[in-house]
C-alpha cells in the first residue's frame, strides 16, 4: 500500500497550487487525499498577473471533489501534508479542526509543503515560530508576526518544512519536497 499524503484546502484555493502537487505526488507513487471543511465539489480559482494591476487578478478555476471533511481526517494515516494557497487560507485558518490537523503534522515532524498564502494556516496553528519560510511576498509581515524568518526566494527548506512563494515556483517546490519525502516517507 502506498504512503498517503494529505492536501488541505477549500473553495477559492489557487487551482495550480492544489492540482500540481496532487498530480505530481500521485505520479511519484503516493496516494493523495484532499480534505476540506466538508465533502463537496470545491471551486478553485486562477490567480494571474496582468499589466496595469497592482496585485494579482482572480478568475474562476477548476472544480474538484474533496475526499474528506476536516472532521474525518486521521492525521496519523498520512506521512506528509500539502498546504496550498489562494484565498482559501484566509478563512480556513479559523477552522479549529484544520488547526488540529496542522498541529499533528508539525508536532511529529512529518514533511509539510506550503505555498503562497498557505502559510497563513500554519501561522494560525502556531507552527512557524523560529522557522525559516517563504510565502507570497505580501505575507512577509504576517510571517514575521508568526515568529518566522522570511526569505523572498523560490523555495526554503527548513528541516521537514518546504515553502515556496507561488505557482511559478512549483518546480523548485516539488523538487525539494520530494527530496524530503524520499528520506522521511519513501515509496517502498
Amino acid at each position: 500500500m502506498a504512503p498517503k499524503i494529505l492536501i488541505v484546502t477549500g473553495d477559492a484555493a489557487e487551482s495550480l497550487e492544489v492540482l500540481y502537487p496532487y498530480q505530481r505526488l500521485r505520479e511519484e507513487g503516493y496516494e493523495v487525499h484532499i480534505a476540506a471543511p466538508s465533502r463537496k465539489k470545491l471551486r478553485f480559482v486562477v490567480h494571474d498577473f496582468e499589466p496595469g494591476f497592482d496585485t494579482y487578478t482572480e478568475k474562476p478555476g477548476y472544480t474538484w471533489p474533496a475526499d474528506l471533511a476536516f472532521t474525518e481526517v486521521e492525521p496519523d494515516d498520512y506521512v506528509a501534508l500539502v498546504v496550498p494557497g489562494g484565498r482559501a487560507p484566509e478563512y480556513l485558518r479559523n477552522d479549529a479542526d484544520l488547526r488540529k490537523i496542522l498541529t499533528a503534522f508539525f508536532d511529529t515532524d512529518r514533511p509539510v509543503a506550503q505555498i503562497c498564502h498557505g502559510p497563513l494556516m500554519t501561522a494560525a496553528a502556531g507552527a512557524l515560530k523560529n522557522r525559516r519560510v517563504t510565502a507570497y511576498p505580501a505575507l512577509e509581515p504576517d510571517m514575521e508576526a508568526a515568529g518566522a524568518a522570511f526569505q523572498d526566494t523560490e523555495v526554503v527548506v527548513d528541516g521537514t518544512l518546504v515553502s515556496s512563494r507561488a505557482w511559478p515556483d512549483h518546480s523548485a517546490w516539488m523538487r525539494e519536497f520530494l527530496t524530503v519525502l524520499r528520506t522521511k516517507a519513501p515509496i517502498t
